[in-house]
């Protein structure tokens, strides 16, 4: 079984294209910037430093949010989706947190993992979806929301 290390990590702009890759964000010209305090980022790599996974935890009007999740596909189902998940929820509660929110492409994933589906008009304003070209064409995104 090949093993994988979870890292922090302070190289956001290494993580960005693994999201365009995995379909998750979409280059600067393409969408609306929403301001965006990051917290902090997490990584997965393999043990040749091969990037395979990446969260970002941000705050936006104050509140957390997931600004990203992704594992490359053919590790999906694998649990390490979880880990990162899970790290990001654990260091909300530790800054006082108390809730996060997110925008799912995957919404069965964050279910599994206590998220449920809200309104947009719940969450902080970081619904950037509405002016990118998948939004309801290739993409049908759940605003989502987790207490802590």
């Amino acid at each position: 079984m090949k093993q994988y290390i979870i890292s922090e990590t302070d190289n956001y702009e290494r993580l960005v294209p693994f999201f365009i890759k995995n379909e998750l964000e979409f280059t600067e010209e393409d969408m609306e910037e929403v301001p965006t305090d990051l917290v902090k980022c997490w990584q997965i790599a393999d043990l040749e430093g091969g990037l395979v996974g990446a969260f970002v935890l941000a705050k936006r009007e104050g509140e957390f949010i997931c600004d990203g999740i992704a594992i490359e596909e053919e590790l999906r189902g694998t649990g390490l989706g979880r880990k990162l998940l899970e790290l990001g929820i654990e260091e909300t509660v530790k800054q006082g947190g108390k809730s996060m929110y997110l925008v799912a492409r995957a919404p069965e994933f964050f279910r599994k993992n206590g998220f449920v589906t809200i309104s947009r008009e719940e969450a902080p304003n970081f619904f950037e979806c509405l002016t990118c070209p998948q939004y309801g064409i290739t993409c049908h995104p759940e605003v989502m929301k987790i207490d802590l």
